[in-house]
């Protein structure tokens, strides 16, 4: 892995350099030395070991991990206007393309003896790696033999793929030598070449200019700007600085000792995410619903509190867990609460999923079965060993594009939410309310007899930041709103939306809670341009979640269900370790790649 010193590397590169005239040393890589060139080549298979680890996280462990030479194929992809060389991975994650690029260029540099140290705190959130000024022509030789070796692109750092070249093109680093920062990128894609992670996902290489026995840096970070020449340096985890689902590790890397100790921005406690699922088609359900649902009269129901638009299952959860794999691999632990159902394909084993019976988080075991999801929102907080922050979402939700904990909970805890431009209806609860506005009436009533303040605007259909103990507190507040919400079996004028409205105004009312701000749509899948949106959703992949809902039943729900089903196996087309391979056994999770590379090489 890198990040450990290679004196006799090293040593090599020290006696190339004093040999050889720049200017020959500049026209052509392949006078490297041999020793230096076998261990360039060698840190290459190394940091290969991030590549093995998407493929287990994509397939959900294989039993048998498949040789390098074999599983993995250079293709040329489109991108944009340009035909670039891609590596394909079967698993391939934005996340963990851009923990390969750190890892090969660390591996790369240590090989070849070269001085770096990992960056953190720049302000695109890629990782970045900074190397002495003078270091600069002995970098970019070794990194045109890794070019060599594994083809890869090389532009100026904040370039879009069309100002990125082919690395092992000398006139392509000649052309840079005014930029200090460059972006170092191997693309990678996917196997249908709907994902192609590049120079978005790449790494940038920072040259620090010596002056007056100082390095200072090219461009602002929030942690040091200028260090001594002579600085220490000390290990560090490379998930430091690019960060990886908690299960895989990519070895450690060099850093000055500023850069490895926690900072106030970070994200020091854990965050699990929560799922309510039903399955609609589950024939014991069904009958339980529609038993239930004969003891009301047509009256005490408004015709969408339990409509079967409102239950209907496409298998969003498993592209909605997909999305959480490949864009939110921070996330801890995934609890999925249902009534006593498992979708057929979930990796029900998997370490860090746990499906959660209704019957283990009810205070009032009488109050089931239910087919309410505020009912069964509101006793979220009971779930057994559920973290104090975490994220509450439906499985029609989905994340869009990479996210941090920053985007749902400030580094100290407190939570945003995100505020819809649609209102709540002005005036009491009416008979006439569609169930979200009568809930949102109750909650603004409770606001306003707690707090004295009339609240407006609804919540858009975003993963909700909760905070366990803001919900037990809510709970005690309000003991009957609180206890008839439990007990509404459907959707009724009396319910409370607790987890996706009342936490957030409760919580900013006592300084626990912010409003956001996220980039997110909003898809009526029953509406006339619902397939327009979905293209031009896929098409620019620039929101951070989405929602695709329906509310009402569609007049057409098999063309309804394939032009669902068409966007997102396009938009998700990376299985999740979630899912149960089909024909491949289940690989216990190891916390080491090494393993994982061992066994490709048997």
């Amino acid at each position: 892995m890198g990040g450990s010193d290679n004196p006799e590397s090293g040593a090599l590169v020290s006696a190339y350099r004093s040999a050889v005239p720049v200017g020959a040393r500049q026209r052509i890589v392949r006078g490297v030395p041999t020793p230096v060139r076998k261990a360039v080549k060698s840190s290459l298979n190394v940091a290969d070991t991030v590549r093995s680890a998407t493929v287990v996280w994509a397939m959900g462990g294989k039993r048998r991990a498949p040789r390098h030479s074999a599983a993995y194929s250079q293709r040329v992809v489109r991108v944009g206007r340009r035909h670039m060389r891609a590596l394909t991975v079967a698993g391939a994650t934005d996340w963990a393309a851009r923990a390969r690029n750190l890892n090969i260029v660390v591996s790369v540099l240590d090989a070849a003896g070269i001085d770096y140290f990992c960056v953190r705190g720049t302000a695109n959130g890629l990782p970045a790696v900074a190397i002495p000024a003078t270091s600069r022509p002995a970098a970019e030789e070794v990194l045109q033999l890794a070019f060599e070796q594994a083809p890869g692109y090389v532009g100026p750092a904040g370039g879009d793929e069309a100002r990125m070249e082919p690395g092992d093109d000398e006139r392509s680093w000649r052309a840079l030598r005014k930029n200090k920062v460059l972006r170092v990128a191997w693309y990678v894609c996917d196997p249908t070449q709907q994902l192609v992670f590049g120079a978005a996902a790449g790494c940038d290489l920072e040259v620090w200019a010596e002056r007056e026995g100082e390095l200072r840096a090219p461009r602002a970070n929030r942690v040091i700007d200028a260090v001594p020449v002579d600085a220490p340096r000390k290990s560090a985890p490379q998930r430091l600085f690019s960060p990886i689902p908690p299960a895989y590790h990519t070895g450690d890397a060099r850093t000055l000792p500023e850069f490895s100790v926690q900072l106030p921005e970070d994200h020091q406690f854990p965050i699990d995410v929560v799922y309510t699922w039903v399955d609609d088609s589950d024939p014991v359900w069904r009958a339980q619903r529609d038993r239930m649902r004969q003891g009301f009269s047509g009256d005490e129901l408004h015709e969408q509190a339990a409509n079967d638009a409102r239950y209907t299952s496409r298998d969003e959860l498993r592209y909605s867990l997909r999305s959480l794999h490949q864009n939110a691999p921070w996330v801890r632990n995934i609890h999925l609460v249902t009534a006593g159902q498992v979708p057929s394909w979930l990796n029900a084993r998997h370490p860090n999923l746990r499906v959660v019976d209704h019957r283990e988080i009810f205070s009032d075991p009488a109050a089931l079965p239910t087919f309410n999801s505020h009912a069964i929102e509101s006793q979220l907080h009971h779930i057994p060993g559920l973290s104090e922050c975490f994220l509450y979402l439906n499985d029609d939700v989905f994340f869009g594009r990479p996210v941090t904990p920053a985007h749902f909970f400030h580094p100290n805890g407190i939570t945003k939410f995100f505020t819809s431009p649609a209102l709540i209806p002005g005036g009491g609860i009416a008979s006439t309310d569609l169930p979200v506005n009568a809930a949102g009436k109750n909650s603004r009533w409770l606001i306003a007899q707690k707090f004295g303040t009339a609240i407006s605007q609804k919540m858009k259909h975003t993963p909700h930041a909760l905070r366990g103990s803001v919900l037990q507190e809510i709970e005690e507040t309000f003991t009957q709103e609180h206890a008839a919400t439990q007990h509404s079996r459907f959707r009724s004028p009396g319910d409370v939306p607790i987890a996706s409205s009342l936490h957030h105004y409760f919580a900013y009312h006592s300084a626990r809670a912010t409003v956001g701000d996220i980039q997110y749509r909003y898809i009526d899948l029953s509406a006339d341009l619902a397939e327009q949106r979905l293209n031009t959703l896929l098409a620019h992949r620039n929101m951070d979640t989405f929602c695709l809902n329906d509310t009402v039943e569609s007049a057409d729900p098999e063309r309804q269900k394939e032009m669902l089903a068409s966007f997102l196996d396009a938009y998700f087309p990376v299985p999740s370790p979630y899912e149960v391979p089909e024909h491949v056994n289940i690989l216990e999770q190891s916390a080491d790649l090494d393993e994982l590379v061992k066994a490709a090489d048997r």
